[in-house]
């Protein structure tokens, strides 16, 4: 039997069974088994396998945005109008088979764009060039997922479905669970508050699926199975994302004020250029990067080149490693100006965190 027809049967099961306390553990295990076979299905072969053309985009600037939608919605006219690059734009579905990178500036980080082939139902799996795509959805620091506004939620969940069958998790935060695995003393499960849908037997017979018969188990929050599942595999990426309402310029006024309300959602006009200035401040909010300016002792601070950290709780170590391995070494203190101080400016040492727009000026030792 192929790979993708176990997947099929077990999913198949899992659609016949019905959800109750009942049937929790056998889901568990089905849900654990699937997880399974679909990382040897994703998990690429050794060997000289043929690379896809154009997938392999050299990773560029302070962060990697990737466009991810079904052919034909847009996305092409999005990169083309959004940073100046040209991606081949027709209203035939495939126009773009490779990966078209471009790369904006906005508010002094340098931000990489990719036009990634449009995928279809079943990437996940193999079809199309799907897994190549999907591979490079992984990379990115923030995901777009451009949608036709006239049939936007049929699409997004497909899509959804697609990505989570590749380990990404869209606008999630990794499961709160303490997972250790030792060489002896069995399974040590703790759970610190109350939960509706794990215990003890269940985690035991999971970890048992993986062939693991000695770990530390600790929810601290209110778990379910894939959770746990997440954790033991270990492979899976953590990716804010922006659902693009694209073609805006074809519905009413009443409907544009519905789709407002949905979480995690811009509506835009890709041809039109509409709204790209809310797009434009919702990307900058879902990246969280910190912008740092220099000061050279005796000068004035650099306003015009800042070192962009990926993170938003930086320290001044991590400014330090970004801007010179070696600057750390030689580190006696650094003097901050901006709102993570009280003072300005202010002395302080390599594990202070760095607030957007702080100026820092490094001291070495003598």
């Amino acid at each position: 039997m192929s790979l993708l027809q176990k997947i099929a049967d077990i999913e198949a099961e899992m659609a016949r069974t019905q959800k109750n306390k009942a049937t929790a553990s056998h889901l568990g295990l089905l849900k654990a088994r699937l997880a399974k076979l679909k990382r040897e299905l994703i998990t690429p072969k050794s060997g000289g396998g043929e690379k896809g053309e154009g997938f392999d985009v050299a990773k560029t600037g302070d962060a990697r945005i990737g466009f991810v939608g079904f052919p034909s919605v847009g996305k092409s006219t999005l990169l083309s109008n959004i940073a100046g690059v040209y991606s081949e734009v027709a209203s035939y579905e495939f126009t773009t088979l490779t990966t078209v990178p471009g790369v904006i500036k906005y508010k002094g980080a340098k931000i990489q764009l990719l036009d990634l082939p449009g995928i279809i139902e079943g990437a996940k799996d193999g079809k199309g060039r799907g897994k190549q795509v999907i591979a490079v959805a992984r990379t990115c620091s923030l995901i777009f997922i451009v949608l036709d506004v006239l049939k936007p939620l049929g699409d997004k969940k497909l899509i959804e479905h697609e990505l989570e069958g590749f380990g990404i998790r869209l606008n999630k935060q990794p499961p709160n669970i303490h997972f250790k695995q030792k060489e002896k003393g069995g399974i040590n499960y703790q759970a610190m508050v109350p939960q509706s849908e794990l215990d003890g037997d269940l985690v035991k017979k999971i970890l048992a699926e993986y062939k693991i018969h000695n770990a530390d188990v600790i929810l601290k929050d209110d778990c379910v199975t894939d959770d746990i599942i997440d954790v033991v595999e270990g492979n899976r990426v953590y990716i804010p994302c922006i659902y693009l309402l694209n073609k805006i310029d074809q519905i009413s006024i009443e409907e544009l004020d519905i789709i407002y309300k949905v979480p995690h959602c811009v509506p835009i006009s890709a041809h039109h250029k509409w709204n790209f200035d809310d797009l434009l401040e919702k990307m900058w909010e879902y990246l969280g990067l910190t912008r740092i300016y220099t000061k050279p002792k005796g000068q004035l601070p650099d306003y015009e080149a800042p070192v962009v950290l990926s993170s938003s709780r930086c320290t001044v170590e991590d400014f330090c490693n970004k801007v010179h391995r070696s600057l750390i070494k030689d580190f006696k203190h650094a003097l901050v100006w901006g709102t993570s101080v009280k003072y300005n400016p202010q002395s302080v040492g390599k594990d202070h965190l760095l607030a957007d727009e702080d100026v820092v000026q490094i001291v070495k030792k003598v």
